[in-house]
């Protein structure tokens, strides 16, 4: 069975942090092969003073839905102040210097799910911003990339483009990295005083399933693993006026609209001849969310092939189809997203602007795809420095 660094710092009776005043960034993912909370055993491990805890985006309980302003309070089962790294604005995202007073170290343990646009990996970059302005230590304790450390995947983002779905350029939607090497291609900018303890017994070519490890939810819509293996696609979808499933008990697997044939739409897909993944045409009613109480047609995303899938292409065939079918009835979301006004949120999700107008004029695929191989050679490339040689 895999360690996590978690599991590592304990085994290792917290020896890299005795005699430190530390805070901790978790949510509900931060639990060790015992099923023990990282809270509770930094609270109770000697030479170590936890001060204060720091929630991502659904809190450091994980309850709040996406997008949801999460407010400071008093941790209910620790006592410990409890500061909310995602409010109602892009400043509510890093810790403010009061909140670090008096501590030596901030300690970083949340499960990725390795797409850019899930946004704890760049909650963990505006954390060590904060912590270098301050003289802090950054600890990642890391975790497997349940989607494999092997392949990459899509287009890198462009300046400009940046957000909360990306705050660095260059990355790729698929980047094949752990939260801990991620943490060290940003710090060759950041220069804090960075510290990885690295998962043991991770390969980059393992499939989650064979870690040993349970799948803990990160967020209230990534309930399982199979989620996690169309995400870096199907988030693609919350850039439109499409349900992704989110008030279904499939988000992301299952996806269409109101205005959408089910049968017609799983036809074009399969028209596709996508790898590793078959489309079932499905009717479905979310009970929240986009379209809440309405029957939906669309299609479920049954993954054949781990190995062959490729999501983020996949997802990109699925908006070119609904957009195609859905006509004057389809359309992009122009509210705000992810604290950005004056971008559209598809533009952000895919890194620039390219991808919009090709789906609005039905191009082809291949020409959607171009240029993907060279980014993620320029991608492969930049990373390499910066990965863990534990994982092989």
């Amino acid at each position: 069975m895999v360690q996590t660094g978690l599991d590592v710092l304990v085994a290792d009776r917290f020896a890299a942090l005795k005699g430190l005043r530390v805070g901790l960034i978790c949510n509900p993912t931060a639990a060790d092969s015992r099923f023990r909370h990282v809270a509770d055993l930094l609270a109770a491990a000697p030479g170590v003073v936890l001060t204060a805890l720091f929630g991502p985006e659904h809190g450091v309980r994980g309850e709040a839905q996406d997008m949801a302003a999460v407010g400071s309070a008093l941790d209910r089962r620790t006592s410990l102040p409890s500061y909310s790294l995602y409010g109602d604005s892009f400043d509510s995202l890093a810790p403010r210097p009061e909140q670090l007073a008096g501590l030596d170290a901030l300690v970083f343990d949340v499960q990725d799910v390795g797409a850019r646009y899930y946004t704890f990996v760049w909650t963990m970059a505006l954390c060590m911003r904060a912590a270098k302005k301050v003289d802090l230590t950054f600890f990642v304790l890391d975790r497997p990339n349940p989607l494999g450390g092997r392949t990459i995947e899509g287009p890198l983002l462009q300046p400009g483009y940046e957000s909360f779905v990306g705050l660095c350029p260059g990355f790729p939607v698929r980047h094949g990295c752990t939260a801990g090497e991620i943490a060290r291609i940003v710090n060759s900018e950041i220069g804090c005083d960075l510290r990885v303890i690295a998962a043991q017994g991770w390969r980059r070519d393992a499939q989650w399933e064979s870690t040993g490890l349970p799948w803990l939810w990160p967020s209230p819509n990534m309930p399982t693993i199979d989620t996690a293996r169309v995400y870096p696609g199907m988030c693609l979808v919350e850039g439109t006026n499409l349900s992704e499933g989110r008030g279904t008990t499939r988000p992301f697997e299952v996806s269409g609209a109101p205005f959408l044939e089910p049968n017609a739409l799983a036809s074009a897909l399969e028209a596709e001849a996508l790898p590793g993944v078959a489309f079932r045409p499905i009717s479905f009613r979310p009970t929240f969310h986009k379209h809440a109480g309405t029957t939906c047609g669309g299609v479920f995303l049954h993954v054949t092939n781990r190995e062959t899938f490729r999501p983020f292409r996949t997802g990109i065939a699925f908006l070119r189809a609904a957009r195609r079918l859905g006509g004057e009835r389809f359309s992009w979301r122009t509210e705000r997203y992810e604290f950005v006004d004056d971008k559209p949120a598809i533009d952000l999700l895919c890194g620039g602007s390219r991808l919009r107008a090709l789906i609005d004029a039905d191009a082809p695929l291949e020409e959607m795809t171009g240029g993907w191989a060279e980014d993620e050679a320029a991608f492969a490339a930049r990373r390499a420095p910066f990965l863990l040689a534990d994982y092989g």
